[in-house]
């Protein structure tokens, strides 16, 4: 175990390493100046390379990206004339749109997407594997069949129409819980339960689906090997048949498609913010784009993708965790 964790964790650094080389080049070659829009309405030549100065955009690629990585390490100072600004490492970059160090701003966002993600994400596991697992075990039934077309509703219907009617009905028309507006769980616990409840089920509702029929398929798959078969032929209740042999092996796809999902929306679920009105990093990122803020735009991006590559070397291990049979290479 030992031996893998370490593998793992240099290839994920290597991996993180190339994806920011990739993520910086892309945004920072791309056609336009920052520097533009930061300097303001009315910026003259002068003060445009004052600016351009700061942010580091007058020097070559290799260079920008050299002073990034140094910064994660060491800081970074921005340096234009008697005005100074100092990043603090990990400096991900400063944002002159904001006038903060990019990793304020998202540290001060991920709350709000690590709420919606842990919340939804218990939701959506529970819902989907359990009707997924039902639906297997009623394979060719009227209980199949019913938990096939809401499975399959459910993957067609958008989060923001979900969102929509969650809030017209539990809002508007019977009054059972606020119009959702994000609070601290340090602040009032209760209360930001409450204000997370209809973006969890609008999350949930739509990625259960996606693993109800996960689950659905590869237990039907699991069901039919060898050494189920042999079980039962031994006369193993079927309880501990199911439990202890063919759900677990049939949660590998199933662990991969959560590490997914989990990784991505804790790089910002945009759509479900927009529709619920939270403030977390999918919106940030939008509007960071939207006003060529490229520090942020790199900064939010990164992040993601560390959460990516961090999800999927969890999962790697908890594949061995679930199923007895998946070693540790």
């Amino acid at each position: 175990m030992l031996r893998f964790l370490l593998r793992r964790s240099v290839s994920t650094a290597l991996v993180l390493l190339v994806l920011s080389a990739v993520v910086f080049t892309l945004f920072y070659a791309t056609p336009g100046d920052p520097a533009i829009l930061a300097c303001g309405k009315g910026c003259d030549g002068d003060r445009l390379a004052v600016v351009r100065h700061k942010l580091g955009t007058d020097l070559p690629l290799w260079d920008q990206y050299w002073h990034f990585l140094r910064g994660l390490v060491a800081g970074r100072d921005y340096d234009a004339g008697a005005d100074t600004t100092h990043c603090a490492a990990p400096c991900f970059g400063y944002s002159f749109q904001y006038d903060q160090p990019v990793l304020g701003m998202i540290t001060a966002r991920l709350p709000v997407d690590v709420s919606l993600t842990l919340g939804a994400m218990v939701i959506w596991m529970v819902v989907g594997v359990g009707t997924g697992l039902l639906s297997a075990l009623r394979r060719g039934g009227a209980t199949e069949r019913l938990l096939t077309g809401l499975t399959l509703a459910g993957m067609s219907t958008p989060v923001f129409l979900i969102g929509l009617l969650l809030m017209m009905a539990f809002c508007s028309w019977l009054g059972w819980l606020p119009f959702p507006q994000y609070t601290p769980i340090a602040d009032d616990p209760a209360r930001w339960a409450a204000n997370l409840v209809l973006p969890w089920l609008s999350l949930a509702l739509i990625s259960a689906a996606a693993y109800a029929r996960m689950t659905r398929s590869s237990m039907l798959e699991t069901l039919a090997e060898d050494h189920i078969r042999t079980g039962r032929a031994y006369g193993l209740p079927e309880r501990r048949i199911v439990a202890g042999h063919a759900l677990r092996g049939a949660l590998t796809p199933v662990i991969t498609l959560l590490a997914i999902d989990v990784g991505g929306m804790l790089g910002g679920a945009t759509l479900t913010e927009t529709v619920f009105g939270f403030d977390g990093l999918g919106r940030l990122l939008v509007n960071a784009v939207n006003h060529i803020d490229l520090p942020v735009v790199v900064g939010v991006t990164l992040f993601a993708a560390f959460f990516i590559v961090i999800a999927n070397a969890v999962a790697d291990v908890l594949y061995a965790v679930a199923d007895p049979r998946v070693a540790l290479a």
